[in-house]
């Protein structure tokens, strides 16, 4: 649910939405690192100004979260294939 709900967002503000994926590892029971991968033009967009975008991505996602579940991690990366 968390990672439809970043990559249908990110697709909003993205130039290339067809080159966004997205990948998790989890690191324990409580954390789960978020990997999205955007075309290199758009790293800009989806970070944002002193990193603003990025951080409202992550707030809305802590503010959705089930009291007591898992956080998430995003890490925002350059797609190399692009």
């Amino acid at each position: 649910m968390v990672q439809d709900f970043i990559v249908e967002y990110v697709k909003l503000i993205a130039k290339y939405p067809e080159e966004i994926s997205i990948e998790s590892q989890k690191i324990d029971e409580n954390l789960t690192e978020l990997f999205l991968y955007v075309h290199p033009s758009d790293i800009g967009k989806v970070i944002g100004r002193d990193g603003r975008m990025i951080s409202s991505i992550k707030t809305i996602i802590s503010g959705c979260k089930p009291k007591g579940g898992p956080s998430y991690k995003v890490s925002v990366k350059a797609k190399e294939n692009a």
